[in-house]
C-alpha cells in the first residue's frame, strides 16, 4: 500500500480453513482454486499468492488454469535475494509450515541460482495457531519459538534466516530479541520487486488514486478483526458485514475500507 499508492488491493484471507500448512496439497489446490476464482470475479488484474504453501504446492497449477493472468508467487524472491547475498560460507536456514517445508521449493529454487548454499530447513506447525489467536508478545510465543529454533540454529550455525511464511514476519521482533544478530529475510518484502517488475513489463499501472482497500475473510472472527487492527496499527477502517457465497457455502465476508 504505501510502495504503491494508486492501487487498489483485494484481500482475501480464508480464515475459516487455516491453517494450510497441515492439509493434503489436493486440498490446498482446490481452496487456492476457489480462492482465485472469486478473485477474478472481482476483476483483479493481477494475483499474488501472499502464502508460502500455496506459492510452494500450486503456483505453476495456477498459473496453467489463468495463463491469462499474472499470477505471482511469494518463494522466488526470496530465494533469489538469499541466492544473491549469501555465499558459501553462510548457513541459511529456513522456517516454515509443513507443507512447504515438505515440498522443498525454497531449497530447490536457492540451488538453482546458486549451488554453493549451505542450506537447513525446519517446519514450525504451532506458529501459526498461536499467531493467529494473537499470542505474540507473551512468553507462550517465546517458548515455542525456542522449542523449534534453539537446537536448529545452534547445530546448523544459522547465520541467516528465511521467514517461510506469511505469518512470520509478526513474531519478527521476537525472533531478533530471541537470536541477536541473526540475519533475517522477508519474503513478502522481497515480493514486492517482482510486483513492481509485474505491474512495468505489462503496463498495468494504476494512473489515478482509487483510495480504496478491501479485505475480505471466510469467517469474521474476532481474532482477523484483531490481526487487521495489529498490521494497520493506528490507521483507521470501517468493518461492514457482507454474506456471500464460496463453494456452496454460506459464508460471512469483512469488507474493510479504509477511512480518507
Amino acid at each position: 500500500m504505501k510502495a504503491l499508492p494508486n492501487e487498489e488491493i483485494i484481500y482475501f484471507g480464508d480464515t475459516a480453513r487455516t491453517p494450510y500448512g497441515s492439509k493434503a496439497v489436493s486440498t490446498i489446490r482446490a481452496f487456492s482454486h476457489e480462492i482465485t476464482d472469486f478473485l477474478i470475479e472481482n476483476d483483479v488484474k493481477m494475483i499474488v499468492v501472499a502464502c508460502n504453501t500455496i506459492s510452494s504446492t500450486c503456483l505453476e497449477d495456477l498459473r496453467s488454469r489463468y495463463p491469462d493472468l499474472p499470477v505471482l508467487g511469494i518463494i522466488s524472491p526470496a530465494a533469489r535475494e538469499a541466492a544473491k547475498t549469501c555465499d558459501g560460507d553462510n548457513h541459511v536456514g529456513i522456517i516454515g509450515t509443513r507443507a512447504t517445508i515438505l515440498s522443498d521449493a525454497y531449497r530447490k529454487k536457492m540451488l538453482s541460482l546458486n549451488n554453493a548454499m549451505n542450506i537447513y530447513q525446519e517446519a514450525c506447525p504451532a506458529l501459526v495457531p498461536l499467531i493467529e489467536e494473537g499470542i505474540i508478545e507473551n512468553e507462550i510465543m517465546d517458548l515455542t519459538i525456542r522449542y523449534y529454533l534453539d537446537t536448529f540454529i545452534a547445530n546448523n550455525r544459522i547465520d541467516t534466516l528465511i521467514l517461510g511464511c506469511t505469518h512470520y514476519p509478526l513474531i519478527r521482533k521476537n525472533i531478533e530479541r530471541l537470536y541477536s544478530g541473526l540475519r533475517i529475510i522477508d519474503p513478502s518484502e522481497e515480493v514486492l520487486v517482482s510486483i513492481l517488475e509485474t505491474l512495468a513489463k505489462n503496463d498495468l499501472y494504476a494512473d489515478h488514486n482509487i483510495g480504496e482497500h478491501t479485505f475480505y475473510a471466510s469467517d469474521l472472527s474476532e481474532n482477523f478483526r484483531k490481526m487487521i487492527d495489529r498490521i494497520f496499527l493506528e490507521t483507521e477502517y470501517k468493518i461492514a458485514i457482507k454474506c456471500m457465497n464460496l463453494d456452496k457455502r454460506h459464508a460471512v465476508f469483512s469488507r474493510i475500507t479504509k477511512l480518507t
